[in-house]
C-alpha cells in the first residue's frame, strides 16, 4: 500500500486547509499518520477533509480529491453535518439524499479505485445537552452508513459508542470541544480505533 486518502467533514480537515499545502491538519489524521510513519509505512497520507462537507459536498468532488490519486485505501468519515441539516431545517436525511450519496460514493470508490474503504460511523456528544437531540439522527446515518458499508464490501468502523463511553468516563471536555469536534485525546481515540480497524484489512502498510 503507498497511498492512503481521508475523505470528509471538518472533523476530518482539522484546519489542514488552513496550515498550507500537504497539510495533514491537527486531528484524527495527522496521529494516524504519525502512528503509521513510526511504524515504518513508507507510502503518502493525504487529507482530504473539507469543512461543512456532507456526504453530498464529498460527492461533488471524488475526482479532485481522490480518484485521480489512485489510493490503496481511502477512509470516509461524514454525516454530521447532514444530522445538522435536519436539526437546523427540518430536511430529513431521506429528503437530502444522504443514502444514495453514501452509496454512490462507496460505489465509485469500488469500481474507479482498487481501494480498501473504511466507512467511520458519524458521533455527537450530548454536550451541550441539545446535540441529545441530534442522537437519533445520527444513529439513522450511522444505520445507513452501516449497511453500504456491507453493500460495497468496506469496513464499517462505528465511533458514536466508543467516543461517548469514554466521555462519560473522563468527562466530556476531556474528548471534544463543542459536541462535534474532537480534543487531542478524542483524536487519540478514533486514530487507536483506525488503527486497531485496518489491522483486518487484508493489505500491507508498510510496502
Amino acid at each position: 500500500m503507498n497511498n492512503i486518502i481521508f475523505l470528509g467533514d471538518s472533523i476530518t480537515d482539522a484546519f489542514h486547509n488552513m496550515d498550507g499545502a500537504n497539510s495533514l491538519g491537527r486531528g484524527y489524521v495527522r496521529r494516524i499518520a504519525d502512528r503509521l510513519y513510526d511504524d515504518g509505512y513508507k507510502g503518502e497520507i493525504r487529507n482530504a477533509g473539507h469543512d461543512g462537507f456532507t456526504a453530498a459536498g464529498v460527492l461533488r468532488m471524488p475526482e479532485y480529491d481522490c480518484l485521480r490519486h489512485q489510493p490503496d485505501l481511502v477512509s470516509v468519515l461524514v454525516g454530521c453535518n447532514d444530522a445538522g441539516i435536519y436539526m437546523n431545517t427540518g430536511k430529513t436525511l431521506k429528503e437530502q439524499g444522504f443514502q444514495q450519496n453514501y452509496e454512490e460514493l462507496l460505489r465509485r470508490l469500488t469500481y474507479e479505485t482498487k481501494a480498501s474503504v473504511v466507512c467511520m460511523g458519524p458521533f455527537i456528544f450530548p454536550f451541550p445537552e441539545e446535540y441529545a437531540n441530534w442522537i437519533p439522527t445520527i444513529r439513522e446515518a450511522e444505520n445507513i452508513e452501516r449497511r453500504a458499508a456491507e453493500k460495497y464490501g468496506a469496513v464499517f468502523l462505528p465511533l458514536h459508542d466508543r467516543l461517548n463511553e469514554v466521555a462519560r468516563e473522563i468527562g466530556y471536555y476531556a474528548v471534544t470541544t463543542d459536541g462535534i469536534h474532537l480534543t487531542e485525546r478524542g483524536a487519540h481515540i478514533v486514530a487507536d480505533e483506525w488503527i486497531h480497524c485496518i489491522d483486518f484489512l487484508p493489505c500491507q502498510l508498510h510496502g
